[in-house]
């Protein structure tokens, strides 16, 4: 049997592979998709050698990470349950179809993951797999042979293999790290300083505003402070700058596709500052009823691909009018970065709808004022006439 493992280097990938060994007689070929995750790849690929896998790969995938499923959550604005800009979430079908892509070109019978069964990946990866390929079997060894972490430690220590003992758990890549288990679990417990990595508690962040300026084309980044940047440096860039100001730090109660509620704890300064920055450039340059509506799409949009949803086609439909949106979301955005906070504090767009001579208070207005009194009326109408039906008073006050 030959199974291609997506592999981090972790305990429950390394275990997983030394256990489809032992259990299976499987050839294991191990797979580390690169989405910007912090790890020694190297280090990566000498691990799983050094396991017995028959062969590595590892592949760089962050301009098309951030092509076609960073710039599109941005496009929808995509924060899960309001809080959670989506990054695991969206790392997961690349990383499937890099699965389906090595199994095919290896004559593989399976694939195999480290998720639980308790978890939104497991859906995500399962899915897309049966998706791209239905031949191909989907092996979850954690889920499916009950593993748990202690068991984990010590049959790990037993191979002679030694991992440290971690009180969280983190999933990285360009878009935000996702942190949770272990000391996480009590919702009552302040997450201390050591699961941050990107963002500077807010003691330490600097005591002045740091004002940023980004241009967009498209719906989509292309500059910082007038500095045109390719899209992987943009990111990188935004994680900084927003990070060194304490901007992106996020824990709440989420609830998983299982149905399970969570405690989860993320740091996302670039998603949240241009999501943030995003948001007001369309309230710019789209009317009030394009507003409305992108938003019911976007949490439609949002809901899918968190629940692992990626290959529904319902998410291409819904595209298909974000992107029409995407047209028009051109220019700049100024923000204000200050102790965890980010805020707008200037937009400009040649596609804006904002025309001072029509809001203006001042003589100069192009705006009759007196053009609001039949609006009103007519504006009015129905609702006046029901409340007053439904008061009885219809026709009071008449001589």
């Amino acid at each position: 049997m030959k199974v291609v493992l997506a592999y981090s280097g972790g305990l429950d990938t390394s275990v997983i592979l030394l256990l489809l060994r032992e259990r299976l007689n499987a050839e294991v070929i191990t797979l580390t998709v690169d989405v910007g995750q912090e790890d020694d790849l190297d280090e990566v690929a000498h691990k799983a050698e050094k396991l017995g896998a028959v062969k590595h790969y590892s592949i760089d995938c962050k301009e098309e990470f951030v092509d076609k499923y960073v710039f599109p959550a941005l496009k929808a604005n995509a924060l899960y349950q309001g809080k959670y800009p989506l990054s695991s979430a969206l790392s997961r079908p690349l990383i499937s179809s890099k699965l389906v892509e090595i199994a095919k070109k290896e004559g593989a019978d399976a694939v195999a993951h480290g998720c639980s069964g308790k978890g939104n990946d497991q859906v995500r990866f399962d899915l897309t797999v049966k998706a791209l390929d239905p031949t191909i079997k989907v092996l979850a060894p954690v889920r499916d042979w009950g593993l748990n972490r202690d068991w984990e430690y010590e049959y790990a220590k037993s191979k002679g293999i030694k991992f440290s003992v971690k009180f969280f758990s983190v999933d990285d890549n360009l878009w935000g790290r996702s942190i949770e288990c272990g000391i996480l679990d009590d919702p009552m417990v302040e997450p201390p300083e050591e699961v941050f990595k990107w963002t500077l508690p807010l003691a330490k962040a600097r005591n002045e505003p740091e004002y940023v300026t980004i241009t967009f084309e498209n719906g989509v980044p292309i500059a910082i402070n007038d500095e045109k940047l390719d899209k992987v440096q943009i990111i990188k860039a935004l994680n900084s700058i927003a990070g060194r100001n304490g901007v992106g730090r996020i824990d709440h109660i989420e609830d998983r596709v299982v149905g399970l509620k969570s405690r989860e704890v993320y740091e996302c300064p670039a998603a949240v500052t241009l999501i943030e920055s995003h948001k007001d450039l369309e309230k710019l340059v789209l009317t009030k009823w394009e507003l409305m509506f992108k938003e019911s799409v976007e949490n439609m949009w949002t809901n899918l691909v968190y629940s692992g949803l990626w290959v529904e086609p319902l998410k291409n439909d819904l595209e298909a009018f974000i992107e029409s949106t995407q047209k028009r979301v051109n220019g700049s955005v100024k923000l204000k970065l200050f102790k965890g906070s980010v805020s707008v504090v200037g937009r400009s767009s040649n596609n804006s709808l904002y025309d001072p001579k029509l809001t203006t208070y001042e003589s100069h207005t192009i705006l009759t004022q007196e053009h609001a009194k039949g609006f009103i009326e007519l504006w009015g109408l129905q609702s006046v006439v029901a409340f007053r039906k439904l008061l009885g008073n219809y026709g009071a006050g008449r001589s």
